[in-house]
């Protein structure tokens, strides 16, 4: 019984690390978004850090147009890099986590 426990929680221990791991690389992984006209470009990390936005020069003189396109081009680059952050770290978790009965339903 101990064996099992024991066992389990240098699983746990191991699958934090990755964890850890995981996030630092994705830093590394750049998403990049532009609006329908590749008026506005943004790219940003998948832990969601802004790295660059370049916007046409077409955009400078109506502030309220910039505003609009930058809500709704970073919103876009958001949802994916979150999309991509949740299934790396999801599939790190589920990979590492002991075999433990009624817990493979929180994964799916």
């Amino acid at each position: 019984m101990f064996g099992d426990l024991m066992g389990m929680m240098g699983k746990l221990k191991e699958t934090q690390a990755k964890v850890e791991e995981t996030k630092k690389r994705l830093s590394t992984v750049i998403v990049d978004e532009s609006s329908s006209d590749a008026l506005l470009k943004v790219s940003l990390t998948a832990n969601r850090e802004i790295k660059s936005i370049s916007i046409d020069d077409t955009l400078l003189g109506d502030k309220e147009q910039l505003e609009d396109y930058l809500i709704l081009t970073l919103n876009k680059a958001i949802e994916k890099a979150t999309a991509v952050n949740e299934a790396e770290l999801a599939a790190v978790a589920k990979d590492g986590m002991p075999n433990i009965p009624g817990m493979d339903s929180l994964f799916k």
